[in-house]
């Protein structure tokens, strides 16, 4: 008799383990995904800052060359820190902007607003 009510206890703990709740794993369908959206914007880089006449040369990629007048933001490690104005002169893909607000240093990124 004591056997079989260890058995039943055996058995009856092994039931329960298996009748708990379930644990819910998430699945790739069900996890939402971030949206990517790809910028056009041309991206280039101040290759020079003049603190006296407050003007930076920018380096373009070949064939992205902004139009004298436009306006484009400074970015440094992804924050804006200034903006400048595209006045020339051009010569390959360097050209010539004064900057209008902010600060600038060689290597900020520069991009549309």
């Amino acid at each position: 008799m004591k056997l079989f009510a260890l058995l039943t206890l055996l058995c009856a703990g092994l039931l329960g383990g298996c009748a708990s709740p379930k644990q819910t794993q998430a699945s790739p369908a069900a996890t939402p995904q971030p949206i990517v959206t790809p910028s056009f914007s041309s991206v280039a880089r101040v290759v020079s800052y003049n603190s006296v006449g407050r003007f930076v040369v920018l380096s373009f990629p070949v064939g992205e060359m902004p139009k004298i007048g436009d306006t484009l933001s400074l970015y440094r490690a992804g924050l804006k820190v200034g903006e400048v104005q595209i006045t020339g002169p051009q010569r390959n893909t360097d050209i010539v902007a004064d900057l209008t607000r902010g600060e600038a240093q060689a290597g900020d990124e520069v991009r549309q607003q």
